[in-house]
């Protein structure tokens, strides 16, 4: 018999057995009485000396017996009899008045045998139900109860019930290649074992959050056809000492009994962190502990020849016990990062087909403005297009749904509550335009793609976005701080017009000051300390432990960074404030156009700069 019809039969028979006494009592306690009438005891005792009862029963708290009809002739056996009862008192005289009214009584024990064992097995029936309730709802149990309470919480998918495919992954087309071999395998197991090579015992996909890892393994299940065991790491970590290593040993006896199978933990770190890293923090975890070991264990013990592949996840590889990564358990590492712009494409083509787009529709433009986006953000990307095209009631989805539905996501709602003074607008239209002049004049593979002075998200009173022509790997020193300039320009366009400064900046000072700080002490990028690296990751207690900064530097040389920094950001400032001195016309003129229209697209951008570009000048180094 399968074990989950196993496990719902003694579900079952407990519930029922329950049931049957519950049905037994109600029977005896209530069903009889209803079979007879109660009377008060006076009645009783008037009844008893007219000598109108024929039989009784006196027990410790109760009297039942027989009465003759009224008025009837005492007593033929053909004479109809009623039955009565009433709650016995304290009368020394009843046996006295008995003896005279010539009445048969005999005297009984009340409890009978279902009311006897009904008093102590109902009890504790109810309370082992109750107790298996509570320990169920805490993730509790032990393997052989009758309550499968310890059973692994494991979500199991047949063939029929898989329907992703690789097609249906887009966007990661060397993580596809790489697992392409393991459907081989379990295809045909045999293939692979005719030289003596063995398939991995477990891959390890390893990524960002969103880029789609648990899609990817159910689509290997599916284009090999197999049962897909699917578990979420949290999942075998219990209040309870011992029961997690329970659920492994029943997971990985599940997959063996339905072999060849696909058998996925996601989120492996919340499973399988550094063991000694809680007790070092004073935080020890023996449960944890245990659980890991039982799945080395487990690791160990099984033969990937049957046909068991094991897949896992995580997006925390650098907390993973080593004994996991070790040879012979995760063999293998396949990473699966946020997509390029041609995955991009390809991964908004698959989810752009599920809902009406228009013609004019270009996913090759929709992805060069979502560098960074993962596989998730996409979707979520594509959605969002749909309900703001549904939102203004449109037949289908149009570029400016797309444009709309990503500021939504990077910048957040817009704050139609937040309404700006003329002053607030005008110093936020002269900002977001220094912005915008400034990384128009230094181009680099940058375009800006819209400006705007409504405000967004938790703190933008407007913003400015950038498109990239082409996703980039490396950025040069050049680059680096042509960066910092594009945001000193938003600082350095308030202090020019307006000639004063605002707190409108205190985002952009923060990041140029991380990014100055990471040239000097992280790419070595200052000719004054050198080409050496002052902000290093380093994993103490013999590598036991996640890795932390270490700023192991003299006081001389913290002075030495902060000179650094501050000479980058000063510089960048003072070539933001050229660029906007030479094109101060340019940014007039917008910000003009911001205050009467609120948003400038790409084109009128463009125009604007076609404009005041002098012929001469092509880009500003």
């Amino acid at each position: 018999m399968p074990e989950k019809l196993k496990e719902k039969k003694n579900f079952n028979l407990l519930y029922l057995l329950l049931i049957f006494w519950v049905f037994l009592l109600v029977q005896d306690l209530f069903l009889t009485q209803a079979k007879t009438e109660a009377i008060p005891y006076s009645q009783f005792i008037e009844k008893l000396d007219q000598k109108k009862i024929e039989s009784l029963t006196v027990g410790q708290e109760r009297i039942e017996g027989t009465l003759l009809v009224p008025d009837a002739p005492k007593p033929p056996a053909t004479v109809p009899v009623k039955k009565f009862w009433t709650l016995r008192t304290e009368d020394p005289t009843l046996v006295d008045r008995l003896t005279r009214a010539q009445v048969k009584f005999e005297a009984v024990r009340e409890s009978t045998f279902v009311r006897s064992m009904a008093s102590w097995v109902i009890p504790i029936l109810v309370m082992v139900t109750i107790w298996s309730f509570f320990m169920a709802k805490a993730g509790g149990g032990m393997r052989g109860q009758m309550f499968p309470i310890g059973k692994s919480k494991v979500r199991v998918y047949v063939e029929k019930d898989i329907e992703t495919r690789f097609k249906d992954v887009a966007g990661v087309d060397e993580a596809k290649a790489e697992l392409q071999e393991v459907v081989s395998f379990l295809k045909d197991p045999a293939h692979y074992n005719r030289l003596g090579g063995r398939m991995p015992k477990g891959l390890l996909l390893v990524g960002p959050p969103g880029t789609g890892k648990t899609l990817l393994a159910r689509a290997v299940a599916g284009e090999a056809g197999v049962p897909f065991f699917l578990i979420n790491g949290s999942e075998f970590v219990e209040l309870f000492v011992g029961l997690g290593a329970a659920r492994v040993r029943d997971l990985f006896e599940q997959a063996r009994s339905q072999a060849p199978c696909i058998l996925f933990i996601d989120e492996l770190d919340a499973l399988g962190k550094m063991r000694g890293v809680s007790a070092i923090s004073g935080a020890a975890n023996d449960e944890k502990e245990q659980t890991l070991n039982q799945l080395l264990a487990e690791l160990d013990g099984f033969d990937p020849s049957k046909g068991i592949v094991l897949l896992a996840a995580t997006n925390r590889p650098e907390v993973l016990d080593p004994a996991l990564l070790r040879s012979g358990r995760f063999d293998r590492q396949v990473l699966i990062d946020k997509p390029d712009r041609k995955g991009r494409v390809e991964i908004l083509n698959v989810h752009m087909k599920k809902i009406q787009l228009a013609a004019e529709i270009n996913a090759d433009e929709i992805a060069s403005l979502t560098t960074g986006f993962s596989g998730a953000d996409l979707a979520n990307l594509v959605n969002e297009a749909a309900l703001t095209a549904t939102r203004r009631k449109a037949d289908s989805v149009t570029n400016g749904d797309f444009t709309e539905a990503i500021e939504r996501i990077v910048a957040g709602l817009e704050r139609k509550s937040r309404i700006l003074n003329p002053e607030e607008k005008r110093r936020v239209a002269f900002h977001e335009m220094g912005h915008a002049l400034v990384a128009i004049a230094f181009g680099e593979g940058e375009t800006v793609h819209k400006v705007s002075v409504i405000p967004r998200g938790m703190g933008a009173l407007g913003y400015t976005i950038r498109r990239p022509s082409e996703d980039r790997y490396l950025v040069s020193r050049k680059e680096l701080e042509h960066k910092v300039s594009v945001l000193m320009g938003g600082r350095s366009s308030e202090l020019f017009f307006l000639g004063e400064m605002s707190t409108g900046a205190a985002d952009d000072l923060d990041k140029a000051t991380d990014l100055a700080r990471a040239m000097v002490t992280r790419f070595g990028m200052s000719d004054t300390l050198g080409m050496i690296t002052y902000d290093r990751e380093v994993s103490p207690f013999l590598t036991q432990l996640p890795t932390v900064r270490a700023f192991d530097y003299s006081e001389e040389t913290a002075q030495g960074i902060d000179r650094e920094v501050r000479g980058i950001v000063d510089r960048a400032f003072s070539k933001a404030t050229q660029i906007i001195h030479r094109y101060k016309g340019f940014i007039e003129d917008g910000v003009a156009e911001l205050i009467i229209h609120e948003t400038l697209n790409e084109e009128q951008i463009r125009q604007l700069w076609l404009k005041h570009r002098e012929d001469e000048v092509q880009m500003i180094a």
